[in-house]
């Protein structure tokens, strides 16, 4: 129980609860039927966003640029130096809050309409929320009551600890299926750079499989 009041009283995850309860609060007295599926359109839209964000932008090649440098440092580089650091196992709030208005705006222009962006919102921060707490677990001394669940976080384990370059899913593995970064653990080598990321060069390997 002590785990859980950590994660739900973080700074930025109790932002995010107080954003979704608002949300939740406001769709609750104004839902109809076709916002359903724009609840649906925020998983989706997280869930797609969760895999190439942190493929293609947590773990570019370092940028020379400081402050893009210091950026990506706070966002990943330095996670994976020291992983079960708590402050920075959870996405900044300064980083996650103008996407997801961003993001709802967006909705609301296509749609002219407040409750279809907040449902879209709920999707979303629901699924920000799912995903920090599947992060916290996978970095915390927390059995996963499933199977699944024990699944998600030893293959999160596996990107930190055997190779950065696979297993980029931490609220499910599909992405990783469909686009060929889920491997078989055996078949893929231990990577000498998933703790330094920020002194990889362009040419490591992305695909550091022994065949």
């Amino acid at each position: 129980m002590k785990k859980v009041y950590t994660f739900c009283l973080h700074p930025d995850v109790l932002i995010m609860i107080v954003v979704l309860a608002a949300s939740v609060f406001y769709l609750s007295s104004h839902f109809t039927l076709q916002h359903f599926p724009f609840v649906l359109i925020g998983f989706i839209i997280f869930s797609v966003s969760e895999y190439t964000t942190h493929r293609f932008l947590f773990h570019l090649k370092a940028p020379k640029n400081q402050l893009f440098l210091k950026f990506l440092k706070r966002l990943h580089y330095d996670h994976h130096k020291d992983p079960n650091d708590l402050h920075l196992m959870f996405l900044p709030i300064w980083y996650t809050g103008p996407q997801f208005l961003f993001i709802t705006y967006v909705i609301f222009l296509i749609t002219n309409q407040i409750g279809s962006s907040v449902a879209v919102g709920v999707g979303l921060m629901s699924m920000l929320l799912f995903y920090e707490w599947k992060h916290y677990i996978a970095h915390q001394p927390i059995v996963p009551k499933t199977n699944f669940g024990k699944w998600l976080k030893k293959t999160h384990l596996l990107h930190h600890y055997k190779n950065e370059n696979y297993w980029y899913g931490v609220t499910n593995p599909f992405v990783d299926m469909i686009l060929g970064t889920f491997k078989d653990e055996k078949a893929v080598t231990k990577s000498k750079t998933a703790k330094t990321l920020e002194v990889q060069d362009s040419t490591r390997e992305t695909n550091s499989l022994d065949v």
